[in-house]
């Protein structure tokens, strides 16, 4: 859909800005907007209990997502901006995260970090200044005027001097309401690629776990495994523990006489939890090790075909396939298996034991899947060539639903760009939607 442009334009003065309606004004936040009125003092009762929002709480373009209930005395010192509805909170650290969100009905006890400007609007649409400083152009300013490379952040008083195009008031009502009821639109489509791609995701692991404790054919017969989990398996396959399946299960190191480097030059595979994906197979780790390294004994050598097993952190349980020679952190356990399972088809089986080996790991204080807990996994094994059979059909399988989650991720994207590009070109005054939407008012 096309929308029309106002009939005149002027310089705007701001050279990001560029030409804006000719009867709009240009003005920094400050002349529209407060900053930072009201704040928590260290008088607050120690029992208030507050809602406390932090940058990680606010998603670029979908707002306040989450928040953490605290009393005033186990917050951390950082919660003390007060939110009222209509305040625009604009992140002034991590800019690059373009953690900014309109107020809307918040809980009376919501507070937001010192990491964030809070704008309160001020002769102004409270909704109309949530959009224009969503703006691509905004954001921009903002990420350009940020100071420091690892943690860049703006200082609120520079963040206030950037500039807005701004209508008159009846209008901006206009431009906010247009933009509620169009991204509206966009965010319920996006919703509903995001279902389908978390459908996808559960429909992934059921063709992994079935396929590796039921099999291929429908019409084998099956006997009771003696595994919970596990139930019903093919009579003919063996119920084993990894410890009967690997020559060696050994847990990766960090070399303490060099770091690891970037260089994809040199050097051998050094593999951390962060170079796993959804997939098993490891093609590359972002770091490698030097071969003085592991010739000096300093860094464990898993063979091709190894299975590295996550045992602690986050992703705990993530398992991946070495295609080749390579290293790993201590974070990390590498299966050797024999030669009566395929690699492929361990990890597969692993893949689906993520929920148990969090519950093992939990017999720990700290949480580890240590050697001997891996170790102890239950798994089927079925005869070679059927395992063979088994990882290509999860790999044919698996490609179609990844194909299908591909094009739902392409299309979120082209759904954020659009909404992005809509925002800035009603706010900005390229369209013009004056007679597209009935405010509040006008009805």
């Amino acid at each position: 859909m096309s929308f029309p442009a106002y009939q005149s334009y002027r310089e705007s003065g701001v050279e990001w800005l560029g030409r804006v309606p000719s009867h709009w004004e240009t003005k920094p936040l400050k002349a529209v907007t407060s900053c930072n009125d009201e704040v928590l003092t260290e008088a607050t009762p120690p029992d208030y209990e507050i809602e406390y929002v932090e940058i990680s709480d606010v998603q670029a373009g979908r707002g306040i997502k989450a928040s953490t209930s605290y009393s005033f005395s186990d917050a951390p010192s950082r919660a003390r901006r007060k939110l009222r509805d209509g305040d625009v909170l604009v992140s002034t650290v991590r800019t690059y995260l373009r953690a900014i969100a309109q107020v809307r009905e918040p809980a009376e006890n919501l507070i937001a970090s010192t990491g964030f400007a809070v704008l309160r609007p001020q002769r102004a649409h409270s909704d109309f200044i949530g959009y224009a400083v969503q703006a691509e152009e905004t954001i921009n300013e903002i990420i350009a005027r940020s100071v420091g490379v690892s943690y860049p952040a703006i200082n609120a008083s520079d963040l206030v001097r950037i500039a807005i195009a701004v209508p008159p008031v009846t209008e901006q009502r206009s431009i906010a309401a247009f933009l509620d009821r169009e991204t509206a639109k966009i965010d319920a489509l996006v919703e509903a690629q995001e279902r389908l791609i978390a459908l996808l995701k559960e429909k992934r692991q059921a063709v992994i776990s079935h396929a590796v404790t039921k099999g291929l054919d429908p019409s084998a017969q099956m006997k009771d495994s003696g595994v919970e989990w596990l139930g019903q398996v093919p009579a003919h396959w063996e119920v084993v523990t990894v410890r009967r399946l690997a020559t060696r299960v050994q847990t990766g190191t960090t070399p303490s006489s060099e770091p690891a480097s970037a260089d994809t030059e040199v050097g051998m595979d050094w593999f951390t939890p962060g170079d796993f994906g959804s997939g098993v197979a490891l093609n590359q780790a972002a770091k490698r090790i030097s071969i003085a390294v592991v010739d000096g004994g300093e860094a464990r050598v898993f063979p091709a075909g190894s299975v590295l097993v996550i045992g602690i952190g986050a992703t705990l349980g993530r398992v991946g396939v070495a295609l080749t020679a390579c290293s790993a952190n201590q974070q990390i356990n590498a299966i050797s298996p024999d030669d009566t399972v395929d690699p492929f088809f361990l990890a597969y089986a692993l893949s689906v034991q993520e929920e148990i080996m969090r519950k093992l790991s939990n017999a720990s204080t700290i949480g580890i899947m240590n050697q001997d807990r891996t170790k102890d996994l239950s798994l089927c094994r079925p005869p070679l060539q059927e395992q063979a059979a088994i990882v290509a059909g999860i790999g044919g399988e698996l490609q179609n639903i990844d194909a299908l989650a591909s094009q739902a991720e392409a299309a979120i994207t082209l759904l954020q760009e659009r909404r992005a590009a809509l925002i800035s070109a009603a706010v900005t005054g390229k369209i013009d939607v004056r007679g597209l939407v009935q405010t509040a008012e006008a009805a």
